[in-house]
Order: C-alpha cells, then sequence, then structure tokens
C-alpha cells in the first residue's frame, strides 16, 4: 500500500492484529509503512507506544516534533526483537548486565546501556546512551523482525499532558491521534503504568523510572 495515503492529511488507519499470533500480512503492512516514513504507534506489554524505523532520520525527527522533544536531548529507546544484536547498538556492556537482561527480557523493563557509535549516527544526537526494550509482547516483536532492525520506542503520552493516566483504549487512542500518525494498532486493551527504567550504565543496577516491572526478582 503506498505511504502516500497514509500521509496526515488522511486519517490513519486502525489496524486490529492478533496479540497472540499476529497476522503476518498485517505485520508486513506496517513494516511497509515504516520503511516509508511512517509513524506507528503500536501495544507492548506495557503502555501503548509510538514509533518509527530507526534508520530513517525524517521519520525520527517527525516524533521529536510530534513530542516536542529536542532531538540532542531526547531520550529515545530502540525495541529490539531478542538481544542477538545488542551488540550493534551498546558497548562494553558487562556480564553481569547481560545476564540479568537475558533473565528479565522478554518484559517490563527498559535497560539504559552505553550505546555503540552507531546510535549518535542513527539518531542524529550527541548522547552516548541508549534505551533497550524487548516488550513481551508479539505484535511489536514481529514487526521489529520482519523489518529486520530495531523501531524507536516512545510513550504516546506528553510528560506535560493534562491526562493523568496513560491512554489505554485503542479506539480511544485512536480518536486522539488518527490525524498526527500513520497506523494505530489494535492489540487489545494496553496497561496505564509504564515499564521500569534502569540505568546500567556505571556496572550497576539504578532504577531512575518505577513501572510494571520489579527488577529486584532477576538479580
Amino acid at each position: 500500500m503506498p505511504f502516500a495515503l497514509y500521509l496526515c492529511d488522511m486519517k490513519a488507519r486502525l489496524l486490529s492484529i492478533n496479540p497472540d499470533n499476529p497476522q503476518p500480512n498485517k505485520i508486513r503492512e506496517v513494516v511497509e509503512v515504516l520503511r516509508e516514513g511512517g509513524l506507528v504507534i503500536y501495544p507492548t506489554d506495557t503502555i501503548y507506544g509510538l514509533g518509527c524505523d530507526i534508520h530513517n532520520t525524517k521519520a525520527v525527527e517527525r516524533i521529536c516534533r510530534l513530542k516536542n522533544l529536542n532531538p540532542q536531548k531526547a531520550n529515545l529507546s530502540f525495541i529490539c526483537y531478542d538481544l542477538s544484536h545488542i551488540s550493534e547498538y551498546t558497548k562494553n556492556l558487562p556480564t553481569n548486565v547481560f545476564k540479568v537482561m537475558k533473565k528479565s527480557l522478554p518484559g517490563p523493563f527498559t535497560f539504559i546501556l552505553n550505546s555503540s557509535n552507531k546510535v549518535p549516527k542513527i539518531l542524529n544526537t550527541r548522547k552516548n546512551t541508549v534505551g533497550i526494550r524487548i516488550p513481551d509482547n508479539n505484535i511489536p516483536r514481529e514487526i521489529v523482525k520482519e523489518l529486520g532492525n530495531p523501531i524507536i520506542t516512545t510513550s504516546i503520552k506528553d510528560d506535560n499532558d493534562a491526562i493523568n493516566e496513560y491512554p489505554s483504549d485503542p479506539e480511544m487512542i485512536y480518536e486522539m491521534y488518527h490525524k498526527l500518525i500513520d497506523i494505530i494498532i489494535d492489540g487489545g486493551p494496553g496497561n496505564i503504568t509504564p515499564s521500569t527504567m534502569i540505568d546500567c550504565t556505571n556496572d550497576e543496577f539504578e532504577v531512575v523510572r518505577e513501572g510494571m516491572g520489579n527488577i529486584e526478582e532477576f538479580l
């Protein structure tokens, strides 16, 4: 389907995907839009996320404009399929951190790690850290697997938003974002609590945001 159909002059498509067994044809449709620079809202094992292909600079810039973020300071994380390619995006990953990630992922955690030289080039930033997410949800993982590389993930809720909770109903999300996003995936009701964010850049496990996951269970 041509990307022109997904420009913001038209309504986004609300695409229902089975979270247990994502339909391959629908996953391919999402991936095609991502490859053309589209933005997608998708479910995770925590809240619904907003993302794009990490290699599409214009799409990353579009996300930053949408969320009023400074690209040089934005804390954008990557959703990966598994840990097999983590060395591409991180450096000097301590063995103890890798072991905890292996035990706790897929799961409701975002691990902040020292980034490889590829990340600043991908995000056009001077930041030397990257957040890594492997959610326990088949939809974003199958999207990443089909795409062949990670996707950006960030919350659909602005930090200054008057809404106290993260939107969790796909139809409500559609009403809020259908003129701004290219595809909104309905993968069922989401949660209202984000992932637990853990800073591992100093070889330790510092929880910088309490969320759904309890990292103490895996230490």
